[in-house]
């Protein structure tokens, strides 16, 4: 399935705050990204970063009070996600933008069956009656790999293992065929056979629908796996996208190069020594302490003055796809200015 030349969705300067007895606090503060059809945009980085907060901004999920969008457009199909009504948001999510959640044993009524739960959504949304919803549950059960499905179908959550509730999850998430699919650590917590099934699946069903894929996960093996493009997400914004190739061949960013550089490598050889496994020194800040300059300044090897003053902009590192494509490389990081300032001391 090739790309659509159109982006289905386009998230433009996404401003999430929560209020707070200390204040107001800015969860996401200007994310930008294209997601085109047929395509996988891996959202990566640590916990923190901001990109589950993402993935609930953009079906409108986000608890209020006390967060809220507070600027910002979300384009889906030339309709301004942020600012559609609540009636509205129902008929899309689950229909045209679903979302794999990250646990599918706290996703999942564990009081009702698998059938029920994943024909309520044709039910509601492709307005099938109950023989009708039931046949095609049955149909995505079988399409996502789970044996028996005419007895499964009858199943409670607890009866499964984690990779068919997950499996589960993802038949629930298509069964409307949906433009979007949010994918928000989708093999957390499965054995690296049932990951690598995973993956499978939802390459085959997006080669099958051209569903464009927001897939979430803080693992750069996966993002070597899956990912068409990458966005580095870092205390609520974007760092660095690219493509695949360019980010983890030519990381722009120190925090992207620390990610990668936390990839356990194994040598060509059983007897040649590994090298020791690099680490990203300290944590990921508090949002009350990210001060006026770039977020990553305490815990990068190459700061610069103007680090702590400023909040750099995104510079192009691909001339050749144009200033401003979402095609561009792309990287958050006073090292790419023409004149960086003097290291810090």
């Amino acid at each position: 399935m090739s790309i659509s030349a159109t982006p289905v969705l386009q998230v433009e300067d996404l401003r999430v705050e929560f209020k707070t007895r200390r204040g107001t606090a800015m969860v996401l503060n200007g994310v930008d990204f294209d997601l085109y059809g047929g395509e996988t945009l891996c959202a990566v980085g640590e916990s923190g970063c901001g990109k589950s907060m993402t993935a609930l901004a953009l079906l409108r999920l986000i608890p209020s009070p006390p967060g809220k969008i507070s600027g910002g457009r979300m384009m889906f199909q030339n309709e301004d996600l942020a600012r559609a009504s609540e009636a509205r948001m129902r008929e899309v999510r689950g229909n045209r933008i679903s979302m794999i959640f990250q646990e599918p044993m706290t996703s999942l009524n564990p009081v009702f069956t698998v059938g029920d739960q994943i024909g309520e959504s044709l039910r509601l949304h492709a307005g099938l009656g109950a023989a009708a919803a039931r046949a095609r549950t049955i149909e995505m059960l079988q399409q996502v790999g789970i044996p028996a499905p005419e007895r499964r179908v009858d199943e409670y959550p607890h009866q499964m293992s984690g990779g068919m509730r997950q499996r589960v999850m993802i038949a629930m998430a298509l069964a409307c065929r949906p433009d979007v699919l949010i994918a928000d650590e989708p093999t957390t917590a499965l054995d690296v056979t049932v990951q690598a099934q995973i993956f499978d699946l939802l390459r085959e069903l997006q080669r099958e629908r051209g569903t464009a894929i927001l897939l979430i996960t803080h693992d750069m093996g996966a993002v070597a796996e899956m990912a068409d493009r990458v966005m580095v997400m870092y205390a609520g914004r974007v760092v660095e996208r690219g493509t695949t190739e360019q980010v983890l061949a030519r990381p722009g960013h120190p925090y992207t190069q620390g990610l990668i550089e936390c990839l356990p490598e194994l040598g060509s050889s059983m007897i040649e020594e590994r090298k020791e496994l690099a680490e990203i020194r300290g944590v990921v800040p508090s949002i009350w302490e990210l001060g006026s300059g770039c977020a990553f300044r305490e815990r990068c090897p190459r700061a610069m003055a103007i680090c702590a003053q400023r909040v750099p902009p995104m510079f192009d590192l691909d001339r050749a796809a144009g200033a401003g494509s979402s095609h561009a490389h792309a990287a958050a990081c006073w090292l790419h200015a023409e004149q960086p300032s003097e290291a810090l001391a």
